[in-house]
Order: structure tokens, then C-alpha cells, then sequence
């Protein structure tokens, strides 16, 4: 036998011994689809969890800017004087960006000194919002798409009644100004906190 056979022989082996079998990328496919099975959950996890956590990042900051006018002009930022409370948003006669735009010194009718007390971002896409301010209406989103919710004590008496209504007994809150989001399965704002639908509601109270 020449060299030059042998050698390519040789050659021939060592491709076969380094190559995948079908069997082998098989095994390697199921292993890699088993864990990203694996994985999917717990990184949906991750992901509710940090809307969650902005969420009530963005409540807070709202309940902050609204007091924060009432410093500045020792009134809340609607013009609702007799009734018990002056909502915004989902389940109110008035969407949040009659608050908001006041808030953000876009509208001055109440803030009349220009006053910046909240700068909420834009929301990325605007045709379906989330996490920000849709432009063309000024409404504030949460990261599930639906408008913050937002109460004001109107009629000044330091109380406002508890939005969720199995949870309020006979005892309001004592605040001036509540928010919250209907979180992601958004329903919910109203009947029992605890339970669903309400349960993954975010709200600035607690």
C-alpha cells in the first residue's frame, strides 16, 4: 500500500471520530430544550417581578408629586371642591392626564407657577404604551398597558375611601392622595385586595 493511501485513510478516520452522529445532535437539541424550559418561568418571574417593582416606584412618585403641589399651593391639583374624593383613570369619569398634565407643567389652569413636580418618561411605543406617557393623550401607563389610577381628597376632610371595598371596613384611609395600578392581569379596583382578581394590583398605601 503507497503512503498517499495510507495517509488518506488516516485522514478519513480521524474526520469520523471528530464528526456528531445524528443520535449525538439529538441528544444535545433535547438537553438544550429541557432547559430553556427550565428557565422560561423563572426569567417570566424576574420579568413580572420588576414591573411590579416599577410599578410602585411610579405610584409613589405620583402620591409624591401631588403633595408636593399641595405644599406649593395648599390645594390638590383638581378643581373638585365638594366631592368626597376626585378620581382619575380606570373606573373614573376622568382619564389621569387632567391630573398628570398639571403635574408635569404641561397644562397650567391649576400650576400656574409652571412647576415641574413629576417627569415620567415617554412611553416607547406609542400606539400600545407602557411604563410611560402616551403623548398624544398624556395619559400615564403602568407596564402592563393600562392608566394609573389615581384619588384625591377633594372636599379636604384627610380621608378618602378605600378603592377596595371588602378591605375598607368602616375605616378610610388617611391620606390626601392614593394611586395604584391594576397590575397585570389588569381587572381588579375593587372587592378584596387579597383576593383575585385584585391580588397583583400595586397600589401606594402599603
Amino acid at each position: 500500500m503507497e503512503l498517499r493511501e495510507i495517509l488518506q485513510g488516516g485522514a478519513r478516520k480521524a474526520d469520523r471520530a471528530g464528526a456528531f452522529t445524528l443520535i449525538e445532535l439529538l441528544v444535545v437539541i433535547t438537553v438544550i430544550a429541557i432547559l430553556m424550559a427550565l428557565l422560561f418561568p423563572a426569567f417570566k418571574g424576574v420579568q413580572d417581578q420588576a414591573k411590579r417593582t416599577q410599578a410602585k416606584n411610579d405610584v409613589t412618585q405620583i402620591v409624591t408629586a401631588v403633595n408636593a403641589f399641595y405644599t406649593e399651593y395648599g390645594r390638590y391639583p383638581t378643581t373638585a371642591t365638594t366631592d368626597a374624593d376626585a378620581r382619575f383613570g380606570p373606573g373614573s369619569a376622568s382619564t389621569n392626564d387632567a391630573l398628570l398634565n398639571e403635574l408635569r407643567a404641561v397644562v397650567f389652569t391649576l400650576n400656574s407657577r409652571k412647576i415641574v413636580f413629576i417627569i415620567p418618561p415617554d412611553a416607547k411605543n406609542q400606539t400600545t404604551p407602557r411604563s410611560g406617557i402616551q403623548t398624544s393623550t398624556g395619559q400615564y401607563f403602568d407596564p402592563w398597558g393600562t392608566p394609573y389610577a389615581i384619588a384625591l381628597d377633594g372636599d379636604y376632610d384627610s380621608q378618602l375611601p378605600n378603592p377596595y371595598s371588602s378591605n375598607a371596613g368602616s375605616t378610610p384611609l388617611r391620606s390626601g392622595v392614593i394611586s395604584w395600578s391594576l397590575g397585570k392581569d389588569i381587572s381588579g379596583g375593587s372587592g378584596d385586595k387579597k383576593v383575585d382578581p385584585n391580588e397583583d394590583d400595586v397600589i401606594s398605601w402599603q
